[in-house]
């Protein structure tokens, strides 16, 4: 493992980030946050790169905001306080907005605990594969503060209202059997398999028109805020950039030779 905070590796178009600071289960710092940001960043311009999967070095995940970076924000002039959590909030919404709205699909690979915003990361990726090492707790009410990572929006939206209430109001620990029945977790799989298995599900969700795909992502993701006017309108304007596209091209041409009988 390299000595940078973020592991970036691409294998056959699949991207695999790794939080690569195992001595502290992977709690993300400042400096890590700025390699998280320019690594996302990286992937999502990079139109060689199908898909993303996300995970963490050693035996954790992420174990969510680094406690030292807390206290140094607490330590600050009484007047700088505000504007400086408020400067910090600015970083952490472009982190998880970088994920959430990342133009390919991305797999949380969890091989360990995610707590606090390692857990809300999980949240905001499409899907979470996970190992039978893994857990979740939203334990942000254990440091007198709330979900910052997205907890609050993507949460109630796999487990229902309640469920998300009840998970952060208590900071309760959710084991992986636990979260795949409430549907914080998608797949689970044995920690020896969990990357190989991530990748492979990544080859599979991504193998099919990028255009397509990142069009149909942006519109889901906001389908339960738009009317169905909204999804409707949004849909017509991806459709005509889809006519445009070479996939779109290359496959009625494929379809319409095999139809001929000419290949």
């Amino acid at each position: 493992m390299s000595d940078t905070l973020i592991q970036l590796d691409v294998q056959d178009a699949i991207a695999t980030l790794t939080l690569n600071r195992p001595d502290k289960r992977n709690a993300m710092s400042d400096d890590m946050r700025t390699e998280f940001i320019h690594a996302l960043e990286h992937v999502a311009a990079d139109k060689s790169i199908r898909a993303l999967v996300l995970t963490g070095a050693g035996k954790g995940f992420c174990a969510g905001g680094d406690i030292s970076g807390m206290q140094r924000r607490m330590n600050a002039p009484v007047g700088e306080v505000g504007f400086n959590g408020w400067h910090r909030q600015q970083r952490v919404h472009h982190t998880q907005a970088l994920l959430h709205t990342m133009p390919k699909p991305v797999i949380a690979a969890v091989n360990g605990a995610a707590s606090g915003l390692g857990a809300d990361t999980a949240l905001a990726c499409d899907f979470i594969i996970a190992s039978e090492w893994a857990s979740f707790t939203w334990s942000y009410i254990h440091r007198g503060i709330v979900p910052d990572g997205g907890g609050m929006y993507f949460l109630p939206r796999r487990v229902g209202l309640a469920k998300a209430k009840e998970l952060i109001f208590t900071g309760r620990q959710v084991k992986v059997d636990e979260a795949l029945k409430l549907g914080i977790v998608d797949r689970q799989t044995g920690a020896d398999t969990l990357l190989a298995d991530a990748r492979q599900w990544a080859r599979e969700l991504s193998a099919a028109s990028p255009t397509a795909l990142a069009l149909t992502k942006t519109i889901l993701n906001q389908s339960f805020e738009l009317s169905s006017h909204d999804v409707f309108a949004q849909g017509s304007q991806a459709q005509g950039i889809c006519y445009t596209s070479a996939e779109h091209r290359a496959s009625v041409e494929a379809f319409l030779a095999r139809s001929s009988g000419k290949e």
